[in-house]
């Protein structure tokens, strides 16, 4: 398929600034949402790059993701004349400080109060149960069954 050469810098361009690059499987899609080009267009030319073993594919749920090789990487610092220290988003190291004293994610709350209270008893706690003889087996019980039993007898 012929591409123009804007279109075609116009792509690499996105990509080479992203490092990644998505597209509705949508022969008809008149624009791709994040590249002003034809989507048909970015489909064909990432097809290409795919050939040649600049980016790799991977299709889900009717989108194809393409993610920028190292060989991609250094054809399009050479056809845009850039230095080596400049590398795509997705090499970049996040600046972000994930701050905290803990070893979980940085949204990980502390723990609260248990969720149930009162008469319910918690897993693994043996304070909740009382022993009751029935016909000479002994069989746990909650303390509120005990005091339902106790109530009978």
């Amino acid at each position: 398929m012929l591409i123009s050469l804007r279109n075609h810098l116009e792509i690499c361009k996105y990509l080479f600034q992203e490092g990644v690059l998505y597209a509705k499987k949508d022969y008809n899609l008149a624009k791709h949402p994040l590249v002003d080009v034809p989507n048909l267009q970015v489909i064909k030319f990432m097809q290409s790059f795919k050939s040649k073993e600049f980016v790799k594919e991977t299709f889900a749920w009717m989108h194809y993701y393409w993610y920028l090789t190292s060989e991609g990487i250094e054809y399009l610092r050479g056809l845009f004349n850039l230095p080596s220290e400049i590398v795509p988003a997705t090499l970049k190291k996040s600046t972000r400080d994930f701050g905290g004293s803990g070893g979980g994610p940085p949204g990980d709350r502390p723990r609260g109060p248990p969720r149930f209270e009162g008469d319910r008893p918690r897993f693994g706690d043996k304070e909740g149960y009382g022993e009751v003889l029935v016909e000479d087996r002994v069989i746990l019980v909650t303390r509120v069954e005990l005091q339902r039993v106790s109530a009978i007898i």
